[in-house]
């Protein structure tokens, strides 16, 4: 399986569509952190979501979605780019017990909420929040679409802990385009059908085939996906200046210099006493101002 996204639609109709099949990305995930099974296959539908709504909502920038609830699980975020490239990570309640290895979504997170931020490259950051009420991942993003956007939207997710995958359906407010007026209800209908196994091993074009021979779909050129962290000296440096000069100076005191890692990738960095106080020296500069 190649790790990619698929975009496809049905010609003489108003309805869009996209198809998301990971598995080296999503192996990468994994491979940096030791999570319970359950927690990885919803790590994985959260990965095939991002991917989804970011090349849905054909963002310049970054698309990150976060959920937090108060179950087993009290952290789940999963972060995409315009250039394919996605991470993720959880993080469980503290003193939870693990869960069992067939764990639902709720089940995992309890009640909370789900963020979905958009961060494009120009212009305002925007973020939409979506209550945990209903029983799966796909729904409450359905609800975010409905909410947010206002575009009717369905979404199919499916992952077992080596590969992942996803369906999303559209439609789109262009009813010009649309001179088939029972194309959206039939497209939901058919999709509904599909089995986890189908979303986790077919080709993209044979799984469309298999939902809808009987229609006229439009599919476009694949775009691969991959793992990438956004990570970098630069933003941990950041970070760091953000947790004020005492405490910075504390840690150096107590250790003799700051060394730190990234949740994501679990790269290390490491901060001697010299470049902290470089850091807050630069912080603590006036900004420029022009005449």
């Amino acid at each position: 399986m190649t790790d990619q996204i698929q975009r496809f639609l049905f010609d003489n109709t108003n309805v869009r569509g996209e198809l998301v099949t990971l598995e080296q990305a999503y192996a990468e995930v994994l491979d940096r952190h030791a999570y319970p099974p359950a927690v990885n296959h919803l790590l994985g539908e959260l990965l095939a979501a991002v991917a989804l709504l970011t090349d849905t909502v054909k963002l310049d920038g970054t698309l990150s979605i976060e959920v937090r609830g108060n179950g087993a699980l009290a952290l789940l975020m999963a972060e995409s780019n315009p250039g394919g490239e996605l991470r993720a990570i959880a993080r469980m309640a503290e003193d939870a017990a693990i869960p069992d290895e067939n764990a639902g979504f709720r089940e995992l997170v309890g009640e909370g909420q789900i963020m979905i931020t958009l961060d494009p490259r120009e212009g305002h950051r925007y973020q939409g929040i979506v209550a945990l009420d209903r029983d799966s991942l796909a729904d409450c993003l359905a609800d975010y679409f409905a909410q947010s956007e206002q575009l009717p939207t369905r979404l199919w997710l499916a992952a077992d802990g080596l590969r992942a995958g996803g369906l999303l359906l559209q439609r789109m407010p262009d009813e010009s385009q649309n001179q088939d007026l029972d194309a959206w209800e039939r497209s939901v209908h058919l999709a509904a059908t599909v089995k986890q196994e189908e979303l986790l091993g077919l080709a993209p074009e044979a799984l469309l085939q298999r939902l809808y021979h009987e229609e006229t779909v439009r599919i476009f050129p694949p775009k691969a996906l991959r793992f990438g962290c956004t990570c970098s000296r630069e933003r941990i440096a950041d970070a760091l200046v953000t947790l004020g000069a005492e405490e910075l100076r504390d840690v150096v005191a107590e250790q003799g210099g700051i060394e730190t890692q990234c949740h994501f990738c679990h790269t290390r960095y490491a901060f001697s006493e010299e470049e902290v106080e470089a850091l807050l020296a630069g912080a603590s500069e006036p900004p420029a101002t022009l005449h």
